[in-house]
Formats: C-alpha cells, sequence, structure tokens
C-alpha cells in the first residue's frame, strides 16, 4: 500500500489521556466519599449530644469547609511538590540532551532494546521519535513523565473542594432537614446509601469486584458514626 493509498491517522486518540482522567474521576469520587464519612461522623457526634437544630447546622458547615479546605490544601501541597519534582527532572534531561545527545540516544536505543525491540528496530524508533520531539521522547520512555501533561495543582486542589464539598452536603442537609426524631434514621441511611454507590464506583473504576469495596465502605462508615455519636451521647449526658 502506498502512502497516498494509507488511512489517515486520527488528530487525536480516543484513548490519549484516559488513564489520567479515570485517576481524576477516581480522586473525586474518594474525596466525596471522604465528606460524607467525615462529615456524617460529626454531625451524628453532635446529634448525639444535642438536639438543636442551628448547633447541628452549625457544626455541619464548619465541617464541610475545615473538610473540603483542608483537603484542597493539601492537594495543592502535594501536586505542587510532583510538578516541581517532574520539572526538575524534565530541565536535567533537556541540559542532558543539549550537552551529551550521543549518549541519550544510545540509551534510548537501549530502553527500547530493553522493552523487547530487535537493535534494529530500537535504533529506527529512537532515530525517528528523536527527529520529532527528543525530549517528549526520553521523559516519556526514560522517566515515564508526559512534558504535555503535568498536573496543574490549582486544578488539583479546586477538584479536591468539590468533591469533598458534594459528599458533605448530604450528611449535613440529612440531619438538619427532618423533623427532630427521624435526623439521625434519615442520616444513617442516606450516608449508608451513598457509600454503597461510592463503593460501586471506585471499584468500577478500578476495575475490582464492588462486593468488598462497598462493605469496606459501609462498615468504615457505620462505625464513624456509632462511635461518634455514642462519644456525643456521653458528652451530653455529662453535660
Amino acid at each position: 500500500m502506498s502512502a497516498e493509498e494509507q488511512p489517515a491517522h486520527p488528530a487525536h486518540d480516543p484513548h490519549e489521556g484516559l488513564g489520567a482522567r479515570l485517576n481524576w474521576l477516581r480522586a473525586g469520587v474518594l474525596g466525596a466519599n471522604d465528606g460524607i464519612v467525615s462529615t456524617a461522623g460529626l454531625v451524628v457526634g453532635v446529634a448525639g449530644a444535642t438536639d438543636t437544630q442551628s448547633t447541628l447546622l452549625a457544626s455541619g458547615i464548619a465541617g464541610l469547609l475545615a473538610g473540603s479546605l483542608s483537603m484542597a490544601s493539601g492537594e495543592y501541597v502535594s501536586v505542587s511538590t510532583q510538578r516541581d519534582s517532574e520539572m526538575a527532572a524534565l530541565a536535567l534531561e533537556r541540559k542532558e540532551l543539549a550537552e551529551t545527545p550521543e549518549a541519550e540516544f544510545q540509551e534510548l536505543v537501549g530502553l527500547y532494546r530493553d522493552k523487547g525491540l530487535t537493535p534494529t528496530t530500537a535504533r529506527r524508533v529512537a532515530e525517528e521519535l528523536t527527529a520529532h520531539d527528543a525530549l517528549t521522547a526520553h521523559a516519556t520512555t526514560e522517566l515515564g513523565i508526559d512534558p504535555e501533561a503535568l498536573a496543574s495543582p490549582w486544578s488539583a486542589a479546586i477538584a479536591s473542594f468539590v468533591a469533598f464539598s458534594v459528599g458533605a452536603l448530604l450528611p449535613l442537609l440529612a440531619i438538619v432537614l427532618p423533623p427532630e426524631r427521624w435526623r439521625v434514621p434519615v442520616t444513617v441511611v442516606s450516608v449508608l446509601i451513598a457509600l454503597i454507590l461510592t463503593g460501586w464506583l471506585s471499584a468500577r473504576l478500578g476495575r475490582a469486584a464492588p462486593g468488598r469495596a462497598i462493605l469496606r465502605n459501609m462498615i468504615g462508615g457505620a462505625l464513624a458514626m456509632g462511635i461518634t455519636y455514642l462519644v456525643g451521647t456521653l458528652i451530653g449526658k455529662v453535660d
């Protein structure tokens, strides 16, 4: 088949960046799960000590804001550190390519040979990729870094803030909206249903069996709410 007869390559690979998108989605599900469990434990614990709606609302909002801001700042610091490390590694690789291009080329050939390519094919691949974009070829093969897809600290922070806040809203609304006698039961049932959903989603995104993930989620959430409710009840009796 001649070059003219060969089908053109698609401008965009539909699978490009799929792993990264799944990682972000999984992180969002886990962030929402954290918001559900931590806020549910907080408001149920407070409900064990007092039945004042304003107190429950204030504690729930405080827990939502504290948790989401903590998640966002922690994610920002973590991703910033990762990005700084990746940029330093890329700067070093760029320097080595400028100072010792032949040694770097031979290193790239060796890496492709280690992946199972024949010496001839490895050299040809290294030549073509080096001619196209030497830094990207070395970064992706040698360092496992895509220079065009470095993580954004601000995006990570905002995503964590939103995910935690969305998860935290459920137990917050469930504890303040129903009548007094139904607050804790409605919250417990709502939270357990939500944890079943997030457990199922996290398992599906990780291509794992959902049963264990759901069970872990439910047990963790139930323990958090049960322990904090018990402590809140004991404190309420002391007062």
